[in-house]
């Protein structure tokens, strides 16, 4: 895969609210990590338009330009293989010391998320492109609590991985996940990407996450759940309103969203869930033992 050219990252940078690249140290790193936070969604848009195609055509995103170019122009982004890989080129390209890591979502043994860490000064700090945590988070021995109302985030050492726990709606209790040691290389998220088209919650209806300051907006299926420091609000969405959430929620273009609808991914958002929702976890964060 191509290195990001430097047109296209001082692009990316000035839509993120950069004139010049950030300092390499944990503040330019943090400000840099709640910007994309702020500005890419994570969703499975161009996912469900891939997997709805005649014949197999390949899973969307992994190529960090192209990622780049689509979110600079349909405002989407994706789910977590090519959104991690997106960051880490990114952050690479402006010398952070990055490196992708392989995660475990819900602790249940299985690879089944990609993610970013950041060693700076030798100390590691995990930026996870997809959780969109709004803070990173350093990856030390310490326990680490930000009690922020709409982004609650936990973490702990446990073993040689750390654990990261975050609550957003639909759910009501803490899931955690657990991220692994060691490095990995983009073959590993390319396969584990490939793989997801056999087996995802992400295949067949609409997920569809933003955040903005102070307020957090999911769109699974066709509810909308709207999480402010006062609690979560919950509506059922029409047709015309989901697209209109879409565009004007979310960011997505009229190209991509015209595509979708005509890709039956519209449709395929009002069907029930092919799969129950995953049982609450037997163990609880930090600041709940």
């Amino acid at each position: 895969m191509d290195k990001l050219s430097k047109g296209l990252v001082n692009r990316v940078l000035g839509k993120l609210g950069f004139s010049s690249p950030p300092s390499r140290d944990v503040a330019g790193l943090q400000s840099l990590y709640q910007s994309w936070c702020f500005n890419v969604p994570f969703d499975n848009i161009r996912k469900m338009i891939a997997l709805r195609a005649d014949g197999i055509v390949p899973l969307p995103g992994m190529d960090a330009s192209e990622f780049l170019e689509n979110w600079l122009e349909n405002g989407s982004g994706a789910t977590c293989w090519p959104m991690a890989n997106t960051l880490y080129e990114f952050l690479k390209a402006l010398d952070f010391n990055a490196y992708r890591v392989k995660a475990a979502m819900r602790d249940v043994g299985v690879i089944n998320h990609g993610t970013v860490k950041v060693n700076i000064n030798g100390s590691e700090f995990l930026a996870d492109a997809s959780l969109l945590l709004n803070v990173i988070i350093p990856l030390d021995h310490n326990i680490f609590l930000h009690d922020d109302l709409v982004y609650p985030v936990e973490s702990e050492q446990d073993g040689d991985s750390h654990l990261i726990w975050s609550l957003t709606p639909p759910s009501v209790e803490y899931f955690s996940c657990r991220i692994n040691k060691d490095p990995v290389d983009v073959m590993l998220f390319s396969e584990r990407y490939e793989t997801s088209r056999e087996q995802s919650i992400f295949n067949h209806r609409l997920y569809a996450r933003k955040n903005f300051p102070g307020k957090l907006i999911i769109i699974l299926g066709h509810t909308l759940y709207s999480k402010t420091a006062f609690g979560v609000e919950r509506r059922d969405l029409t047709r015309d309103q989901l697209c209109d959430a879409l565009k004007n929620m979310i960011g997505l273009s009229e190209n991509l969203l015209t595509e979708w609808v005509k890709s039956g991914s519209l449709d395929a958002s009002f069907e029930p869930p092919s799969k129950s929702p995953p049982p609450p976890s037997a163990k609880k964060p930090p600041s709940m033992r």
